[in-house]
């Protein structure tokens, strides 16, 4: 029984680890593609973005996470650039960004460097703290 338990642990470990690789490993990829990506050819330099990759029929990204960027372009106005990418539409621009799943979210700070990045959906507060931090 213990074997099991032990088992489980190492189980959930590894993937807290190889999980954690992957974002490091995002992020880095992003920071070569983002000065110039273009995506970013709109975005008003000076202010953080998000960049939110979403599909059509993805659920949690209609029902959670669009709402949740609404509020917050509502709430920081001009202050924040929000730039929506159809992963479908825009397939080259997920794989250079190595988006694999969506709703993915990157958080870059005012010169366009990612700073952040979130794989599925998150939170509102989340997304101020992480946007006040910058």
């Amino acid at each position: 029984m213990i074997e099991r338990l032990i088992f489980i642990l190492f189980l959930a470990v590894a993937g807290v680890v190889a999980y954690r690789v992957y974002v490091s490993y995002q992020i880095r990829r992003a920071m070569l593609v983002a000065p110039v990506d273009p995506l970013l050819m709109h975005w008003r330099r000076g202010i953080p973005a998000i960049v939110y990759f979403t599909t059509p029929n993805c659920a949690p990204c209609r029902l959670q996470q669009t709402p949740t960027l609404q509020k917050l372009e509502a709430e920081f106005g001009e202050a924040l650039s929000v730039i929506r990418v159809d992963a479908t539409a825009n397939p080259d621009a997920a794989d250079r960004w190595q988006v694999f799943s969506v709703p993915t979210t990157f958080i870059l700070d005012k010169d366009g460097q990612p700073r952040r990045v979130f794989n599925g959906v998150v939170d509102g507060e989340t997304l101020k703290r992480e946007l006040k931090d910058i």
